[in-house]
């Protein structure tokens, strides 16, 4: 019986090593692993933790080894020294990540930012992912509203909005919880959800956020993910927006258009959900990724 208590001590003393271990490999990412199996990156959106895809993995099951991230500077995590690019900073941290870990062609599923970081590993790495899932990304964001745009023509626009959104460190409490209330309810459909990526937000790093914003409206991914060999499923959203006459044929064919060099994509649309589709229509993302994976 000692001798049992022992073997049972030294094991959990192991698994706080390598815990600890993994995530001194990763300075700047939380990264939470679960389950055996298949390995598993999920990328979560701006401003969001990992246990946005809590659900997701609970009706996924086993067979799969989740390894769950919340990326520097959101959700209450420390920001990084980015120098100006913080998607290609977080890329390598992620890459470095991946072969640490000797994780063999894993599947990265990634929603919003996590979509497009996953794009871009895709592109670099061409024969890393056995597959990817795009959760409503685009690879180029500011041609969803308009069509002509360049990730030049943008950048005016771009850095308007990033000086916009960093001047919300000087609001009140109270005008920032207006503000993202009212940008969160274009994206999420349930009151608690909203509550809780609420909370995310107000925890992030107002400079990360704003730098990433910046770069999502600036780098332009149409072209390059030709690159890209690993099966890929995209699945978008356009029910929050049907107020202003957009449809579902006129967003599929948005997307479509921007995902027209990915050689085999499939891509399809939520008839329900908003920007959220794994919270507001789960039972949609979960079919897909049960019959995709």
């Amino acid at each position: 019986m000692q001798k049992l208590k022992i073997s049972l001590l030294v094991a959990l003393l192991l698994m706080g090593l390598i815990s600890q271990k993994a995530q001194a490999q990763t300075p700047g990412l939380e990264i939470k692993v679960q389950g055996k199996g298949q390995p598993v990156l999920m990328i979560p959106g701006l401003t969001c933790d990992g246990k946005v895809w809590d659900s997701t993995i609970a009706a996924m099951g086993g067979g799969y080894e989740y390894h769950v991230v919340t990326l520097p500077g959101f959700a209450g995590r420390a920001p990084i020294d980015h120098e100006g690019a913080f998607l290609q900073k977080v890329e390598g941290l992620l890459l470095s990540y991946i072969k640490e870990q000797k994780m063999e062609n894993p599947v990265i599923i990634g929603h919003s930012l996590g979509g497009f970081l996953a794009l871009n590993i895709g592109i670099h790495e061409p024969d890393l992912p056995s597959k990817l899932v795009i959760v409503d990304s685009l690879p180029f964001l500011p041609a969803i509203q308009m069509p002509g745009a360049t990730a030049e023509s943008a950048k005016p626009m771009a850095e308007n909005m990033r000086n916009m959104m960093m001047s919300t460190e000087s609001q009140s409490v109270e005008a920032r919880i207006a503000q993202q209330k009212m940008m969160l309810r274009t994206m999420i459909i349930d009151d608690e959800n909203i509550e809780i990526a609420l909370d995310w937000g107000l925890k992030s790093d107002a400079g990360t956020v704003a730098q990433a914003m910046y770069e999502l409206y600036t780098i332009d991914l149409r072209e390059e993910i030709s690159k890209i060999k690993a099966p890929t499923l995209v699945m978008g959203a356009y029910i929050a927006y049907t107020q202003y006459r957009v449809t579902r044929e006129s967003t599929l064919k948005n997307y479509t258009d921007q995902y027209a060099k990915l050689d085999g994509v499939i891509v399809d649309l939520s008839d329900k959900g908003n920007h959220f589709i794994m919270w507001d229509d789960p039972e949609y993302v979960q079919a897909w990724l049960k019959e995709f994976l």
